[in-house]
């Protein structure tokens, strides 16, 4: 699964209290300990009303609940993905900058503690069929309530009467002021909101941590429960976004320069070439990214096309190519010069890969809808380099991609193995001899990961695993081990990914 996404997000004030402080460590639940509730009116006299004051002057721009609000529906009714969703809801909005923060902040606050919130409104309400809309309403109101410290209690409960009534559903607006009246109580009660972990320990995570029972249960069973906790509530200690210049255009020393220039924040990453920013805005408003200067991209993403470890005149696959960052990164490693074939299954997926591909001025990508179960004949034995970044469950990226956390189930996970092998076994044919071969996923499952490969060895005897770490990324040359390497979040400084480098002997 690929995981370098168009602009990040771009929150500040969303705290994750359930799962962090501010030094990165767990601490309890907060406001769930009988502690006088939040948004409580100071005491006094209210102060006289002036006949003659000044009539208030009308905001302008748009409203950062209603954006949330538009970008959680895109996510829940829609299946949009979470960055995408709120980066639509962003440009639409014409929000001020601290608008958009705080948009942003709302919107991932209500879908990182998705099941949390369903699991709670569903006691508090009788309803069992209520209107999307509504529901949506009171999950965004829920997230305020449970999980932002900055957003009094009363503003969160008023402004969800008013978005339903705004709408023209004047007959939910009891029912919304009552279930969030409800949740208050409920909260200040001290009523635990989850089984104890020693009760139910996969259901504690699960609702504590608003990930997908599947997930969990395969997470402590690859794992262990501590360990699969560690995993599920980590979170960076920073929100932001990392990005590389584009080496056929810019350098490090230029990129630096022209952050410094545009008074963007930034450090360096643990990958060279890689940094992290801190924009005020969107990151495809910033100076230098629509001339193509740079491209984003996590330092995982960057790590596995850098293994390919592409040089200039190769002729290179890239089976599961969009959004195409990976793709682009080893076209500059190739200095622009050589082929390198993008597939992908569905063409407004492609429309990605060319569009960015156009953005750096890159002439030697050639995208194309294909199958990748499927072996090109005209490219048997005929590549240098493969690269299968495979459909995964995503269970390594949860804290940028959260609607990953409560779409995970059953179905998706047993239809994980026979994909990843069809596609492997297909690119394993257009390897040409003493060519590259590279495995990698977005998750942390065995299953998906080490499993795989050595299920996919035992049946093609003419590969073999690359322990040579003069074929790898520098960063990751004492961890290769017998040729895999697993990063997991937290741990490694990374996001949770898995490489393998295998190549085909000479026949």
């Amino acid at each position: 699964m690929n995981n370098e996404n168009t602009p990040k997000r771009e929150h500040k004030d969303n705290k994750r209290p359930f799962n962090r402080d501010h030094k990165g460590g767990n601490r309890p639940p907060r406001r769930f300990d009988g502690k006088k509730p939040m948004g409580q009116k100071p005491a006094g006299p209210k102060p006289e009303a002036k006949t003659d004051a000044p009539k208030p002057v009308k905001k302008q721009g748009g409203d950062p609940r209603i954006a949330a609000l538009k970008a959680v529906e895109d996510v829940i009714n829609n299946g949009a993905y979470a960055s995408q969703a709120l980066d639509r809801a962003l440009s639409a909005g014409k929000l001020a900058d601290a608008d958009r923060r705080l948009a942003a902040s709302l919107f991932y606050t209500a879908i990182e503690n998705r099941l949390c919130i369903d699991a709670v409104l569903k006691r508090l309400s009788q309803a069992d069929d209520t209107e999307a809309f509504v529901h949506n309403v009171l999950s965004l109101a829920a997230a305020q309530i449970l999980f932002m410290d900055r957003i009094p209690d009363h503003a969160a409960v008023d402004e969800a009467v008013k978005t339903v009534r705004r709408t023209g559903r004047e007959w939910a607006s009891g029912y919304v002021n009552g279930v969030l009246r409800n949740l208050i109580r409920l909260r200040d009660s001290g009523e635990p909101l989850w089984p104890g972990r020693d009760e139910d320990g996969a259901a504690y995570l699960s609702l504590r941590y608003s990930v997908a029972p599947a997930a969990v249960e395969r997470l402590i069973a690859a794992y262990g429960m501590d360990e699969a906790e560690r995993l599920i509530a980590f979170a960076p200690k920073s929100r932001t976004t990392c990005i590389r210049p584009n080496r056929l255009r810019i350098d490090g020393a230029g990129l630096e320069k022209l952050l410094n220039d545009n008074h963007i924040t930034w450090h360096r990453g643990t990958v060279p070439g890689s940094y992290h920013v801190v924009p005020e805005g969107s990151i495809a408003e910033m100076k230098g990214y629509r001339e193509g200067l740079f491209s984003v991209q996590s330092e995982s993403s960057m790590l596995a096309a850098l293994t390919v470890n592409a040089k200039p005149r190769m002729q290179v696959l890239d089976a599961c190519a969009a959004p195409g960052g990976k793709t682009c990164l080893m076209a500059e490693q190739m200095s622009g010069v050589g082929r390198i074939y993008a597939w992908d299954l569905h063409e407004h997926r492609v429309a990605l890969i060319r569009a960015a591909a156009a953005r750096l001025g890159i002439d030697i990508i050639r995208p194309a809808v294909h199958d990748a179960t499927q072996p090109l004949e005209s490219m048997l034995d005929g590549m240098d380099a493969v690269l299968v970044d495979a459909p995964c469950s995503g269970l390594g990226v949860l804290a940028d991609k959260p609607d990953l956390r409560f779409r995970a189930n059953e179905e998706t996970f047993e239809a994980m193995k026979p994909l990843q092998q069809s596609i492997l076994d297909a690119a394993s044919k257009m390897v040409a001899p003493n060519g590259t071969l590279v495995y990698s996923t977005c998750t942390i499952l065995p299953q998906e990961n080490g499993d795989q490969v050595k299920a996919f060895l035992e049946t093609h005897p003419d590969f073999e695993l690359d322990t040579d770490p003069r074929n790898w990324p520098e960063t990751l040359r004492d961890r290769i081990g017998d040729g895999m390497v697993q990063l997991l979040p937290g741990r490694d400084g990374e996001e949770g990914f898995f490489i393998a480098r295998m190549k085909r002997r000479r026949v």
